[in-house]
Order: C-alpha cells, then sequence, then structure tokens
C-alpha cells in the first residue's frame, strides 16, 4: 500500500462514544472528511496493563472494545493502523503462563530470554546492567516456577510493576519468528495497513552495550520483518525514542519514522516567541516522517532532544509547562541525563493546556505541524483541543492519564461548538485537500518572531506566515480557480 498525504486520527478504542462501534459513528457524523489520512487504533487487544500496551495477543480484540469485524468495518474506509510491541508481550499471556506453570519444559519457553542465555549460571553481570538503558530500576523480574517452585530471572526491558507485566520476547528464536508472522497474517486479513512496530529499539539484546538500537543486529531483524509485511502488503512504522541520529538512520534504511523532534520544537518556539531553532530545524530533516505534536504518552524531551537543547532553555519551557499543570517522567539511564543533571524525559499535559489555552496559539502550532513535511497525525484530545484532565492522574495515579480522558458523544458535541476545535477541523480539511502539499517544501527567511513556510506544486502554492507576538497565522494559497486567497486560520 502506498501511505496517505493526509490527516490522519490517533486513538483509543473506547475514548470517542465508548468503544470501536462508537468511534465508526464518531468519524462518520462528526469527521467524515477529517482524517482520509487513516485512523491510529491504540491497542483494541486483551491487555493486562498500561493502557492496552501489554497485550496478551493479537488475534483476538479486547470484547468490551468491539470485535475484529469492527475494525474491519472502519478499514472499508479508513486506513488503519495499529501498535504490535514486538519487544515483549503480557504476563497474562497463554505463552507466559504456560511458562510459569512448566518452566524450560513449556512448549513457550524459547520465546522469553531467560538470562542464561546471556549471563552464566543466569547471574547478570552489575558492569553489563550499568551499561543498558534502563527503562526501570532493573532490566529483568524474577517468577516462581509453579511446577519446580524454582526462580527463574526474566528479561523485562518494560513495566512499572515488579515483576513486570511486560516480558520481552527472544526476537532470535524461530518460535518468536512464526508468532509474529502469525500476529501479521491476523492483521493483513482484518484490514490492518499500517503497524507501528512500539518499543522495536529495544528488541535486540547485546551484553556490553546499551541493548538499544544494537547495530547491524537491529536492521538484519527490520529487514527480516519488513520483507514478511511488504509480502502482506502492510506498511511499517518503526517507533524509535532516541537521539536524532539514530532516528535518521532508520531514515537512510529507507524507513517511515515518527518526527519525535518537532512536538518539543513548536512548543518551545511559542512560548519563546522565537522561530530560530524551529526554523534551522524544518530545513534540515527527512521526509518520509509521521508528524504529531501530542499523543498518548507525553512530550518527548530526552534522549529524543539529547545534543538539540540548551538545558538552561529548556528548564524555561519546562516550568512554563509546570505552571500551566504539566507534570513529568525521568530519565533513570545516567547515559542520557545532561552534563548539568536535566533530566526530563517526557512533557505530561495537553497540547492545548500547554500552550495556556490560547486558541491562536494552539491553532498556529497545528499549522506548523501541517506544513512541517510528512504525514501528520492528530490525537483526538488535540482534535477536541481537551484540557488537562488531573481527576484521572489522582485516580489511576498515572501521570500520563492527564492527556488520555474519554469523550462521550455529548462532550464531543459539546467541543466541536467551541470556536478553537472549529478552526482546527477546518485547518485539518484544508491540509487534506490542497494539492501544493505534494509539491516542494521550503523554509522561507523571517524574523526570529515570525515563521514564513511554503508548499509548491506546479502553479499551485500554499504559504503560512506566523507573526509570534500575537499568534495571528496566515495561509495565502492558490484557490481552485488559479487566484491567490487568504485564510486566517
Amino acid at each position: 500500500m502506498t501511505i496517505k498525504n493526509q490527516v490522519q486520527l490517533i486513538t483509543y478504542p473506547d475514548s470517542l462514544g465508548g468503544d470501536l462501534h462508537s468511534l465508526k459513528l464518531a468519524l462518520t457524523k462528526y469527521f467524515p472528511s477529517s482524517f482520509k489520512g487513516g485512523v491510529h487504533i491504540l491497542p483494541p487487544f486483551p491487555s493486562s496493563g498500561d493502557r492496552g500496551f501489554a497485550p496478551l495477543n493479537y488475534l483476538e480484540i479486547e470484547p468490551k472494545f468491539g470485535s475484529w469485524d469492527d475494525i474491519k468495518s472502519i478499514g472499508e474506509n479508513y486506513d488503519i493502523l495499529v501498535d504490535l510491541m514486538v519487544n515483549h508481550i503480557s504476563k497474562q499471556s497463554e505463552y507466559f503462563q504456560d511458562f510459569l506453570k512448566h518452566g524450560r519444559n513449556s512448549e513457550y519457553a524459547d520465546l522469553f530470554i531467560t538470562l542464561d542465555k546471556y549471563w552464566k549460571d543466569g547471574k547478570p553481570l552489575k558492569e553489563d546492567v550499568d551499561k543498558i538503558f534502563l527503562r526501570r530500576s532493573k532490566p529483568y523480574s524474577s517468577y516462581t516456577i509453579e511446577a519446580t517452585g524454582e526462580e527463574e530471572l526474566v528479561w523485562t526491558t518494560f513495566g512499572r510493576e515488579d515483576p513486570s507485566e511486560q516480558i520481552d520476547l527472544d526476537v532470535r528464536s524461530e518460535k518468536v519468528k512464526q508468532l509474529l508472522t502469525l500476529f501479521f497474517e491476523n492483521f493483513s486479513k482484518n484490514n490492518v495497513s499500517i503497524v507501528r512496530l512500539d518499543a522495536v529499539g529495544y528488541v535486540i539484546k547485546k551484553i556490553g552495550t546499551s541493548c538499544f538500537f544494537v547495530e547491524p543486529e537491529i536492521y538484519q531483524f527490520l529487514d527480516w520483518i519488513k520483507d514478511m509485511a511488504d509480502s502482506l502488503n502492510i506498511e511499517l512504522l518503526p517507533e524509535v525514542h532516541a537521539h536524532h541520529e539514530t532516528q535518521y538512520k532508520l531514515a537512510e534504511q529507507g524507513y517511515w519514522i515518527y518526527d519525535f523532534i518537532l512536538p518539543y520544537r513548536v512548543l518551545e518556539t511559542l512560548i519563546t516567541q522565537s522561530s530560530e531553532n524551529l526554523r534551522e530545524y524544518l530545513k534540515d530533516r527527512p521526509k518520509k516522517q509521521f508528524t504529531m505534536l501530542d499523543c498518548h504518552d507525553g512530550i518527548p524531551v530526552l534522549p529524543d532532544m539529547e545534543g538539540l537543547i540548551d538545558t538552561k532553555q529548556a528548564r524555561k519551557v519546562v516550568e512554563t509547562c509546570e505552571k500551566r499543570g504539566a507534570n513529568f517522567s525521568y530519565i533513570l539511564s545516567d547515559e542520557h541525563k545532561t552534563e548539568d543533571g536535566f533530566d526530563i524525559h517526557q512533557i505530561n499535559g495537553t497540547y492545548y493546556s500547554m500552550l495556556d489555552h490560547n486558541d491562536d496559539a494552539y491553532l498556529a502550532a497545528r499549522a506548523i505541524q501541517f506544513f512541517a513535511p510528512g504525514v501528520p497525525q492528530v490525537y483526538y484530545v488535540g482534535l477536541l483541543a481537551g484540557k488537562n484532565d488531573y481527576e484521572a492522574v489522582t485516580k489511576t495515579g498515572e501521570k500520563r492519564e492527564i492527556n488520555r480522558h474519554n469523550y462521550t458523544f455529548d462532550e464531543i458535541e459539546k467541543a466541536l461548538e467551541r470556536n478553537v476545535v472549529q478552526r482546527l477541523v477546518k485547518l485539518i480539511q484544508f491540509r487534506n485537500e490542497h494539492p501544493a502539499f505534494n509539491g516542494e517544501f521550503q523554509v522561507l527567511d523571517s524574523a526570529s518572531d515570525e515563521i514564513h513556510l511554503t508548499w509548491n506544486n506546479g502553479d499551485k502554492t500554499c504559504s503560512l506566515f506566523i507573526h509570534l507576538k500575537n499568534m495571528k497565522t496566515e495561509i495565502t494559497y492558490t484557490g481552485e480557480d488559479g487566484e491567490l486567497k487568504q485564510y486566517l486560520v
């Protein structure tokens, strides 16, 4: 398939109306021409935690969300993107549960990474663990095998719990490759067009390294999975939070990548009212990217912005966001902290709240995103210009729930009455339809408190001009009649 150069929606299966059937109804009723680029449905599979990101398998849909028929039905009108947590699977999966019962005698034992695969007697060495890019206090968990009563140490990169709910898969194993192929075949027959390889940077474990994006082994794995996906007419989107040079290596290999730099750059630009860093960035970046401002996680800072930020300036941006109600997640690995101790991993909050509920600033942010080359994704909370949900954070203890509010149809309709949402829907439609966006992009010279971007496609042009002092956004474009027209966003 060919990924469309039009706007995509990102949503949980239950966030617009309560389930997948309601999602289709919401798309049809409220946003009939908004998401021609497709719909990214965050994990709709049975899961034991992390709001879907600890899946039990990919062969079923969580019954409270609906069924594969619902996915297939949405896929008749939209390109469907789903996540595959290629690095791990749930502790509650039938595969790991069988391992917990039978240990090494389980038919699924080779799916997992018992530590003796890497260390003699299964005892990890401190000097090796110290080099690993940690996402929790240690990269393994201890589990008791029912049949023997013995403890097994198993690699677990992620998970707030101890032992973790997210069990790493051994991608060197033929059994893992067979399982991944089975999942992809199921996606294909249910109208899934694009698969995001979530946490793919962690799949290769190699002692003496950070165990993150280990070269060249990571490319060998990606080549294998790409060949398999190509045979099923499925596009891949590797998800890698890392130094931007790592992302660019993927782009050089021909893969789509995520622009995890743009969200912070846009936020910084609008908070400081200076476009210098943003303009330099937009001049020299891969074009084959998915762009976003907000998502189910926070605004990426480290390691994504490593080497790109002045920490003194970054602290001011972070402090501004905190005053506006944001919370933060932090880097655990010393390797990715800055020399002066700056350790912000992600800024959690709605983009609208981080811009102080300023409608014009918010529309300016979206206009920059839509003009940046790539496939724009709009998160459902951002679509409705949602505000920070502090109640959800208090209720769940999960900081990221600040930007994960579930909307009823009544709430959607009330949001659609707001001027800021109406303006955003209009801007989405413009981005979907104007032919200049299929041409050549250029960053034009401007003052530091202005932004001037343009697209040219034959006799069709489209230019964005933003005044950062008053946040006014103007688009000059070639109309259908060939005349230049002006659109005040």
